[in-house]
């Protein structure tokens, strides 16, 4: 069940951490134009009606806003209604003031960001002084922690540590150590990219090379349960009272298991971290919508989003906002009704679609119009690839010539080969696939390729597996990518089918992709050797 909200209450921070905020700042969004308290208890009721069970206060950081207090004390007043945990991320300069009357109220749940134990480090790294009153705030939080199930007070306490090579890697161990004699999950974050933190792969740290490192000194280290949905990897030092565990956003990623979703503090709804796009709950709440008509919104949000974020040097930092807009690491899939999927209004247009080519204002599906664009030379190459039984993939081979003596085969070999040569069958699949385009892919305009080729050559990477490039070529107003695509997939699946009776539980496509294209107005690209 996908229960997990996350709501930032404020853009405003005391810290200025370099991977948060960019160097020059941001321009905060007018007061008037964050959701007040009303509309922040409003918004987590409808969630917590429809299936909620955790809510996240995030920010910014959240212990500015001056009315937290209340807000906390409405949203455990939601208790009755099915919300079981109220949690909250802060940097800690001052919650140590406020932690008691929080945790009182209802808090249950604390994630305390401190990135380094180093004080001269950390004002290189946040900008600003305050690193004793943040261990401050660490050492309050774990003397809040419930000694029971029942009791009042704090259920969990992590610590949030953002890696950066070069940075503050060198206190990994000094981090572990933390969690010798204390009930406190020490949690890793890969540096993640966006507007403005001058993020690249020489700066990351995988969150493998972490774990091996780890294990070098600690080989006993053995690996936790982790919550459903749980967006890290937890391990546990034998010996040692706390967890430490890992976010690995960039190098493993966790789409498929994801079930956050994120409200900006000026009442927009992200499904993705890593996804510029964004709807506007605040406008029509304010314009008088109803719970129906924002929950109908709201599934169609979750609708848009992606089965994966993209790759690490595919994330468009230029449209995503500075994380300090967002806030801390989330992403969603909410457990809305199916209606909610299936009924949205569009009388108030969402402004995200400006970026979608194939949807129009309105939030309809539209054919995009190409009759301005000049006619030009227009090519692609898309890549897949096949994975098979030694057996098929003999057979494949043997096909290309004689396959032998029947009496050498097994049935279902003789059964494969009677259907004929596999891989010429299969680039006259692709070539027909890549004509067939715009009959399969609706908003797809129809194009007189001018040539097209499908390839096929044993991988040299991978045992037993067909490498496939397609090249799709025309004189056209539109690029081919999707047709190159095409290409592909009609030939592995093709090479599926007609191998199906030898190896078809064992067989599996992926890697499918575009690998290159040239002309058109966005001239022309290739993707990296190192990425192929």
């Amino acid at each position: 069940m996908h229960d997990y909200l996350r709501i930032s209450l404020t853009e405003r921070c005391n810290l200025r951490c370099f991977y948060c905020m960019p160097e020059e700042g941001i321009d905060l969004s007018p007061s008037e134009d964050l959701l007040n308290d009303n509309e922040v208890i409003r918004l987590a009721t409808l969630f917590v009606r429809y299936g909620v069970r955790k809510i996240r206060l995030t920010g910014g950081e959240p212990t500015i806003r001056k009315d937290i207090l209340d807000i906390v004390r409405r949203l455990n007043q939601l208790r009755t209604m099915g919300l079981r945990s109220i949690g909250m991320t802060s940097n800690g300069l001052a919650l140590h003031r406020k932690l008691p009357d929080l945790v009182a109220n209802g808090l249950t749940h604390l994630n305390l960001s401190l990135d380094t134990l180093n004080p001269s480090r950390f004002e290189a790294i946040t900008r600003r002084r305050g690193h004793e009153a943040v261990i401050k705030s660490l050492n309050t939080a774990l003397a809040s922690l419930s000694t029971s199930s029942t009791g009042v007070g704090l259920r969990r306490v992590k610590l949030n540590v953002v890696v950066v090579k070069g940075v503050n890697d060198d206190e990994v161990f000094d981090f572990l150590q933390l969690t010798k004699d204390r009930e406190l999950s020490v949690r890793f974050i890969e540096f993640m990219p966006f507007s403005g933190n001058n993020w690249g792969k020489d700066r990351l740290v995988p969150s493998a090379l972490l774990l091996d490192r780890i294990m070098s000194r600690h080989p006993g280290v053995t690996k936790a349960a982790d919550e459903l949905n749980d967006t890290a990897r937890s391990y546990i030092i034998p010996g040692f009272r706390g967890s430490f565990g890992f976010i690995s956003s960039m190098s493993d990623h966790f789409c498929s298991t994801c079930n956050r979703l994120r409200i900006t503090a000026d009442g927009k709804i992200k499904v993705c971290l890593f996804d510029g796009a964004e709807i506007s709950l605040r406008d029509r709440l304010r314009a008088g919508a109803s719970d129906d008509e924002l929950a109908s919104l709201l599934g169609f949000a979750v609708g848009q989003k992606k089965e994966k974020h993209e790759e690490m040097g595919e994330i468009d930092t230029a449209t995503n906002r500075p994380m300090i807009l967002i806030a801390a690491s989330s992403w969603l899939y909410s457990s809305l009704p199916i209606r909610a999927f299936r009924t949205f209004t569009t009388s108030t247009p969402p402004n995200s679609f400006t970026k979608l080519t194939h949807v129009d204002a309105t939030g309809n599906p539209s054919m995009v119009n190409v009759s301005e664009k000049a006619i030009t030379k227009r090519s692609a190459v898309a890549v897949g690839r096949i994975h098979l039984t030694p057996d098929a993939f003999d057979l494949v081979y043997a096909s290309k010539g004689s396959p032998g003596p029947s009496t050498l085969l097994t049935k279902e070999q003789r059964k494969a080969a009677s259907k004929g040569p596999v891989l010429t069958t299969a680039q006259l699949a692709g070539i027909l696939a890549a004509k067939q385009t715009s009959s399969i892919i609706p908003l797809c305009h129809p194009i007189a390729l001018t040539h097209i080729s499908v390839v096929f050559t044993p991988s040299e990477m991978h045992a037993h597996t067909l490498e496939c490039k397609a090249t799709a070529e025309c004189q056209g107003q539109t690029g081919v990518e999707i047709e190159a695509l095409m290409a592909v997939n009609g030939a592995l699946l093709c090479v599926w089918d007609m191998l199906k009776a030898v190896s078809g539980k064992e067989m599996r496509i992926e890697g499918v992709k575009v690998v290159a294209k040239s002309g058109g107005r966005s001239g022309n690209w290739m993707r990296p050797s190192d990425d192929i």
